[in-house]
């Protein structure tokens, strides 16, 4: 079963992979299928996808059907025998979800950010639901263990409100979708090319019209969260954070990272310490830092409720 600690607001994967991809848009060509090893990814309902394909291959897509996400390796003895078994059940579910499949070797960034989710080992499954991931299978299974699994996970997801509740092939009627905001539109058109700076310019153009939009100051602060990791090397951003403890700015990338990789949680508590432990200057940032990330999640989300009580505390 999914776990909810890793379930991320579905803007905050975007994020992640748009930041991780920002400095690549321009040999983000399509092709480069898996090696031979683990099952070639067959049919219309299983695909190979890379670096630069995962976000229009998984995280968009997801927007209209579930994604299952199979990171594998060629000399992984246990991927060969899950492999095939999620091929088979694809095929069978004829649409109902979709199978992708990540060679880890092949792409680097994908599996730095399966690190970064706290995944050690392989074969690990996530599910992707309307852009939110979620850890659902580490190891192989038998076939009749897999298959179970999936049908219990879109059980929960349905009862979680997660998963539309819209039978398999029945797509929305035509006509049906209001009318967008053409700066909106602008806005998704940049992000799906990757282009952060152009996005970044729409959501400001739409909040100097109306200031209180919050899906724009949401997608904003999303845009500019991108930017700032897509600058970063995760790895040693971490590692300077645990480093300098008393820098507040090494504390803040550290958070930023630790956001996009959903570790959600571990940022916000790190902030809050970055705040407790500090003073002026380096405090108020610290504190604005944290309630701009406050933005990306729901207003009804426990973990905003419980850092902003903590926040009241550390201040008075």
């Amino acid at each position: 079963m999914p776990s909810r600690d890793f379930s991320l607001h579905g803007a905050i994967d975007l994020g992640a992979r748009q930041a991780a991809t920002r400095k690549q848009q321009e040999r983000r060509a399509q092709g480069g299928g898996a090696p031979s090893g683990a099952g070639g990814a067959t049919g219309q309902y299983v695909v190979d996808v890379t670096d630069q394909t995962f976000n229009t291959e998984v995280v968009e897509r997801s927007q209209s059907v579930p994604i299952l996400v199979d990171f594998w390796a060629d000399w992984c003895g246990p991927c060969k025998q899950l492999g095939p078994i999620l091929e088979k059940l694809a095929a069978e579910a004829a649409g109902k979800w979709i199978l992708a499949k990540v060679d880890i070797d092949a792409n680097p960034q994908l599996a730095a950010y399966m690190q970064q989710m706290g995944v050690r080992g392989i074969p690990f499954v996530a599910a992707v639901v309307a852009g939110q991931l979620l850890p659902f299978l580490n190891g192989a299974a038998p076939e009749p263990q897999v298959r179970q699994a999936i049908d219990q996970l879109f059980e929960a997801l349905h009862k979680e409100g997660i998963l539309p509740d819209v039978p398999p092939g029945e797509e929305p009627a035509a006509g049906a979708a209001p009318a967008v905001d053409p700066v909106y539109a602008e806005a998704e058109d940049a992000l799906q090319r990757g282009d952060l700076p152009a996005a970044k310019a729409s959501f400001e153009r739409i909040l100097a019209g109306d200031p209180r939009d919050a899906q724009a100051k949401q997608g904003l602060v999303l845009v500019e969260l991108s930017l700032r990791v897509g600058s970063l090397d995760p790895e040693r951003a971490l590692q300077e954070a645990n480093e300098k403890p008393g820098d507040v700015q090494a504390q803040i990338s550290a958070a930023d990272v630790e956001m996009v990789s959903g570790r959600i949680d571990a940022a916000l508590d790190r902030l809050l310490a970055a705040v407790r432990g500090s003073a002026g200057d380096d405090r108020d940032a610290a504190r604005k830092h944290l309630l701009s990330l406050f933005e990306l999640l729901p207003p009804d989300d426990p973990r905003v409720g419980k850092a902003r009580r903590a926040l009241q505390s550390a201040l008075f």
